[in-house]
């Protein structure tokens, strides 16, 4: 089994726990079953494939929440109870300005679409979440229910088909969990690359996505593998579906894995932290990954972003997401890659202008905040919509969670009009009929 693990067990402010990691697949070498190429087998038997464009989606997620009056909507004319408490910082738009935590992305907004004026209407941690990353309201989530309904990354996995066809890799990956993040009833087949197999008598190969700069473990296991491989002839007795699965793991895998091959330079550019894991998006999109979820994620017990009486918090990550972000959009753009992929910032919802405790916090505010996306043919140096003037009400092109969902499935040649799927005797549509493609935020 190949595992990708993250940070082990998180918790926000509800007391939700979240155990974050990625499981990349379990290779069977000897009798024993071999795992991955049951999943390619069956993902491939699954699929449904339509004309769907070649773009992909890095999917960066903000656990916790994120104040957007300190990261992408100062309000700096408001009273000062409201207005950031970091400052603001000039972009390369205009008339624009960020939070002042946000220099490097500051100079790269020329590729941003700001959505000011984003909304849902549930505030727990859950329950957002569930919103966010399945566009469906479902208040349980808060305790700990399952998820119900199918994850975007998974209805691309269904429409695109959950692997590639000729090379095994997967269409959807994650790298930390998200609760929220699976195919419900779509079936195991459309979920996350996050396969797992009895590994008695497997090769068990583990790398923790935290240490990804150490490949040496994995590397040598790897050629050991091809080593065996070669020796016993046992390539030559697979069929197709195992063959991939090898090619998969192998093959290219193992190279967009490797950040050793990455000139320095480049992942300087990036950073450390979630630097790593945004330039290992990027490879795994340049391999042909098509939706690479990040959630940014701390070692503490909350969620980084949770940020109810701890401004200093704030600042400790916003300064950590800076350069890497700045760096992803600016390696995009040099390989000829961002009109190609979308790159999208946000977490379950936004924070109340008005300060909390101490006056050092904000509390959860869904009704009114700003997430982002650059890049896959949308519209570039564009700031679309408005809260009121303290930051606590979208009120001006409000951007409804139906909304991104219809406009981001739009991007890559989905209508979500005619998404539905036979579940339990009827036709289930993927996304809320209520939705609608914001037309403006393309080019």
């Amino acid at each position: 089994m190949l595992n990708l693990l993250g940070q082990s067990v998180s918790r926000t402010c509800e007391g939700t726990s979240r155990r974050n990691f990625l499981r990349v697949g379990s290779l069977g070498l000897g009798t024993a079953a071999v795992g991955l190429p049951d999943l390619l087998r069956a993902r491939g038997e699954a699929a449904d494939r339509s004309s769907v464009r070649d773009t992909s989606v890095i999917w960066l997620w903000l656990g916790g929440g994120p104040t957007h009056v300190e990261t992408f909507d100062p309000k700096m004319t408001a009273p000062v109870e409201y207005r950031s408490a970091v400052g603001e910082v000039a972009t390369s738009l205009p008339g624009v300005t960020i939070g002042g935590l946000f220099p490097k992305i500051a100079q790269a907004s020329n590729h941003f679409s700001f959505i000011r004026s984003f909304a849902h209407t549930n505030s727990g941690h859950g329950g957002g979440t569930h919103y966010v990353m399945t566009g469906y309201d479902y208040p349980p989530a808060d305790n700990n229910l399952p998820p119900i309904k199918p994850s975007l990354g998974s209805i691309l996995a269904r429409q695109r088909g959950a692997s590639h066809p000729q090379t095994g890799i997967p269409t959807y990956v994650r790298m930390n969990g998200i609760y929220g993040d699976g195919a419900a009833w779509l079936g195991a087949s459309h979920g996350p690359f996050d396969s797992a197999g009895e590994a008695q008598r497997n090769m068990n190969l583990q790398v923790a996505v935290d240490r990804l700069d150490d490949r040496r473990g994995l590397l040598q296991g790897l050629d050991r593998i091809n080593r065996e491989a070669d020796r016993t002839g046992l390539m030559r007795g697979l069929d197709a579906f195992e063959t991939q699965a090898f090619d998969l793991v192998l093959g290219r895998a193992k190279d967009a894995f490797d950040l050793q091959r990455e000139d320095p330079r480049i992942r300087s550019k990036y950073g450390t932290g979630v630097g790593e894991q945004l330039l290992l998006a990027r490879r795994l999109c340049e391999a042909g990954v098509r939706f690479v979820q990040v959630n940014y994620s701390d070692d503490s017990n909350n969620p980084a972003w949770d940020q109810h009486s701890d401004m200093p918090k704030h600042a400790l990550h916003a300064r950590a997401t800076d350069v890497p972000v700045a760096g992803l959009l600016a390696d995009l753009k040099r390989r000829g890659l961002l009109e190609d992929t979308i790159v999208w910032w946000g977490g379950e919802f936004g924070r109340t202008p008005y300060a909390q405790d101490d006056g050092t916090g904000r509390d959860h505010n869904p009704a009114g905040f700003t997430v982002w996306l650059a890049g896959g043919g949308y519209r570039e140096g564009h700031v679309h919509g408005a809260t009121d003037d303290f930051g606590h009400h979208a009120v001006t092109d409000r951007v409804h969670m139906h909304d991104l969902h219809a406009t981001l499935l739009a991007a890559l040649g989905l209508d979500h009009t005619r998404l539905t799927f036979r579940h339990a005797g009827r036709d289930h549509r993927l996304t809320d009929v209520a939705g609608r493609v914001e037309e403006r935020l393309f080019a």
